[in-house]
This record gives structure tokens, sequence and C-alpha cells, in this order.
């Protein structure tokens, strides 16, 4: 037996109009956990597809060794059959069904009579569950726990289908620092055990502390291979992106001018528990031309405070004040947030940033429609909607070969820039970006900076939420922190240090009620 378990040899895979995969190489031996990072759109979750069998034997070129045998695989379940499982970014789980039925769904423990052996299913799922760490009961339905445990349930799933090479696509990408270490340490115990991991991350500080080899993927070819030792964060960038990026945040000139948005005193109960207060007596300010950051832990209500100011679009028993350019102004809806010159660009851009059912020209449009009706009123001019969007996919480097292409298809950097085009087409005074650059790869993220920056060089007030402390300090003007549900402090960007937030986001709540 070889010390190599996978050897994937000039792997081309094409789309219509798209080389996705072009001569591809990769080689992973048995027993480590090797890294494979790029940019958006590079290919890496293509070739996984491909290995996987998602993308069958007949629809690309090259040639699969597993095991030194040739892998011919015409559908995912042929290549579990051999022990290789795919954990895919969006988790293939139903949240109403429980731990132990999304476990062995698709394989489960049946009785002679071929019945359902729920006994036996609990206990088997509960063996599982203990080997990742998920302390929860099997028949707890999956909807009810965290993006953390569910990433354990599909690795759980995964160990039911005796995995020998494991396919983690973005595994830590919605998780909080916690539940990444946990996960992390889970790999390794995996590894230690002598499953063979494969890691997809934007991430590269975890992918230098937990890869044995990287490999490096751009624009669908194989850049680079390197031992996890000879790793560095700025080798990877410059692999990635193929130059150098010395500044990770691009310099602005700051020209701070006068206040556009005033919240005061605002607070916000659960939308379903309205004696809960998620967010209490919050006030702050933000002026032309300046990035505000919010800083807070998970839970801190983030979230909470940008929905709530957008139109009240979460919560309950809201109160307080919102001034625009000095005026008192009420935004109870959506529409009132819109035509008041507020934006939103959600967190989740799948479940509220996108319809991915239509094409890329819709979305940039679909938040400004009345400014494409014509003289009919209620009709939209087609011509002229396809005329905006592709300015916006010109004036923001969107990757589709036509603005009429599902936006589905696209890459996640590409994906935040079709929500971004959307908001920006109703020329809002005020943007709110939740987790701008979550999910996309350095490269994107410059390019979404380098946005931001033209906004508030526009005369624009921005707000970003984020959970990285460094893209917070390096972006932002003045900076606000969160902990639970309180504003705790208010920082000068410039003199900011992370210890000095940190110490604010985890202020107790009895230290300021």
């Amino acid at each position: 037996m070889t010390d190599t378990i996978l050897e994937m040899v000039s792997i081309v895979k094409t789309f219509p109009g798209v080389v996705a995969l072009d001569d591809v190489t990769l080689t992973v031996r048995r027993g480590q956990i090797h890294a494979i990072c790029g940019e958006n759109g590079a290919g890496k979750s293509t070739l996984m597809k491909v290995l996987s069998g998602v993308y069958p034997h007949g629809t690309y070129s090259g040639q699969i060794l597993y095991d030194g045998r040739e892998a011919v695989f015409g559908s995912i379940n042929d290549s579990e059959a051999l022990g290789i499982v795919i954990i895919h970014q969006e988790l293939a789980l139903s949240p109403y069904l429980s731990i132990a039925e999304n476990i062995f769904l698709g394989n489960e423990r049946r009785s002679r009579l071929g019945l359902i052996d729920w006994g036996r299913t609990n206990a088997d799922a509960a063996a599982l569950m203990a080997a990742v760490g998920l302390d929860e009961n099997p028949t707890t339905p999956v909807g009810a726990i965290g993006v953390g445990k569910q990433q354990l349930v599909e690795i759980a799933k995964a160990l039911s289908k005796d995995v020998r090479l494991l396919i983690l696509d973005e595994p830590t990408a919605a998780l909080n620092d916690t539940d990444s270490e946990h996960l992390l340490g889970l790999l390794r115990s995996l590894r230690d055990q002598g499953i063979t991991c494969i890691m997809i991350s934007h991430k590269l500080n975890e992918l230098i502390e937990i890869a044995d080899a990287i490999t490096v993927i751009r624009d669908g070819r194989t850049i680079e291979s390197l031992d996890g030792s000879d790793a560095t964060q700025e080798r990877l960038i410059k692999a990635m992106v193929g130059r150098d990026l010395s500044h990770r945040y691009p310099e602005r000139e700051r020209d701070v001018g006068p206040e556009v948005l005033r919240v005061e005193d605002w607070t916000v109960c659960h939308p379903t528990q309205p004696g809960r207060v998620m967010i209490r007596s919050a006030s702050f300010t933000v002026h032309a031309g300046e990035v505000v950051g919010i800083a807070g832990l998970m839970g801190a209500g983030r979230t909470e405070l940008a929905m709530s100011l957008f139109g009240m679009s979460y919560g309950a028993n809201i109160s307080g004040r919102v001034f625009l350019h000095g005026g008192q102004v009420r935004l109870s809806s959506v529409a009132d947030a819109i035509d008041n010159g507020l934006a939103y660009v959600s967190e989740d851009r799948k479940r509220y940033g996108l319809n991915l059912l239509t094409d890329v020209k819709t979305n940039i449009t679909a938040a400004g429609l009345r400014k494409l009706t014509g003289p009919m009123l209620g009709w939209v001019d087609d011509n002229e909607e396809i005329r905006v969007a592709e300015g916006y996919r010109s004036a923001l480097a969107i990757k589709t070969p036509t603005v009429l292409a599902g936006v589905a298809k696209l890459s996640g950097g590409n994906q935040q820039k079709v929500v971004l085009g959307k908001w920006l087409y109703t020329d809002p005074d005020v943007l709110i970006l939740d987790e701008p650059t979550r999910g996309i790869d350095v490269g994107a993220k410059y390019e979404i900076y380098t946005l931001i920056n033209e906004m508030v060089a526009q005369g624009k007030a921005v707000v970003v939420i984020s959970s990285e402390l460094p893209e917070v300090m390096g972006i932002s003007d003045r900076i606000y922190t969160l902990s639970a549900g309180v504003i705790t402090g208010e920082v000068d960007a410039r003199t900011a240090t992370a210890e000095t937030l940190m110490e604010l986001m985890t202020r107790e709540k009895d230290t300021f009620e």
C-alpha cells in the first residue's frame, strides 16, 4: 500500500462558455489533512464534485486514481461505496427530521422484517454522536440545534458510511470561533484515526494551523502545492490572487462630512418573546463619507439591530428615534426604509439577499424596479433593465458570461457583488453591510473593501457589521461595540486594538444595567 490515497491527473471540466477546470492535478497522501484554497470561482468546489461523482465520469476529461486504481464514478453513490464522502458548504440535512434520522437517511437501520429499527437507529446514532463530541439526544430535530452542531451531524453521517476520505467544503464559514476550534480539533482526531481529509476554506489562518499539505488553485489551474509547514498567509495570498496584497485593506482619504444617520434610545424585543429585550437603548451616529463598524460576539444583537432599523424587519415592541439628515423619520416598513435612503445587505445572502431561482439581471434590479417603469406605469422596460444590470456587472467586475445567467451558478464572491449592485441601484444615503465578506476569499474581500471606499468617497454613510476584528479595524473610521444588546463603547479605529474591543465586547450584563 502506497502513501498516496488519491491522484487527480489533468482534470478538465467545462460548462457552456466557461472552462471551470483546466488541467488540474492533485495528489493527496494517506492519513493527512490536505487543504485546497483559491479565490471564489477558482474551481475548488467543482474539482471536489468531480471527485465525488456529483459530476459523473464522462462529463470531464482526465483521470482519477484512488488507492492506486482508476476510479470511474457514475454518481455520488459510487464514490461513497468506496469511502469517499463529501460535506457541502450548504448542509444536506432535513431540519424536520431528528439527528438520528438525518445520520442514517438513505442508510436506514432496519429489522429483519424490513421496518426501521428505532432502538438500533438511536443507539447507533448516539455512538456516532459521541465520537464527534455532539452531546444531544438523538431524537432532537436538527432544526433545533445550531449550525456548529449541524456540521457535527454531517460528520457523524459520514462516519456511518465508513468514510476513508472525507471532503469538507468551507466547514467553518458559518461557525463562531468556539465551534470552529472544536471542529478543527475533531479533524485532527479523525486524522489520528487514519481518515484522510480534504478541506476547502477561505480562512487561511485555519489552513496553516491544521493542514499537512496545501494546494492552491487559481482560474481553474493548479498553481502550487506545498507542505503545510512551509505555508504563510503572504505566500498563499500571492499564489491565490497572482499578486501581492501587502496592504490587506486599501488606503483611502478620510473626508468625514455632516451627520446622515442618528439613532437614539433604540430598543427592540424578540419577535416571538416580547418580554425578551434584544437591543437596549442603543444610540449611535453615522456621517457622510464615514465607515462605522459594529463589533460584537455572536448573539450580541448586531444583526437584530440592523434588521430592526431596516424597516422594522426584525423584532417587536420597537421604540426609539431615527433621524436622517437631521429630520426624524419613521421606518415602519422596508419600503419606508428604501424610500428614505437606507439599504441593508444581509449576512445571509442566499436566504435574504438573492432570489436563487432567477438571473443576475432580475436580482440587481429587484429593489429599484420603480426606476425601470416606462410611460405605462407598472411595466418594466426590459431593455433598460438589461442596460442597468450590464452597467453594474462591468462596474463591480461580476464574473458571469451574461446578466441572463442564473445567479445560483455564481461563486460566493460574485453573488455578494450582485447583492451590492442591487442596493447600490437604489442610490442609498446609508448602506448597512452585515458580514459583507463572509465566505469569500481574500481577493474578493479586497474588491469589496475597494467598493466600500468608493461609496464613502461619493459621500455615502456606511455601517459595517463584522465578526472579524482585523476587518473592522482595517476599514472603519469609528467602531461601536455591542454586548448583550447594549452599546458598550465607541472607539476611534486608528487607536483601536483587538484587546480594547474584546474587553468592551465581553462586558458582563450587570455592569451596564
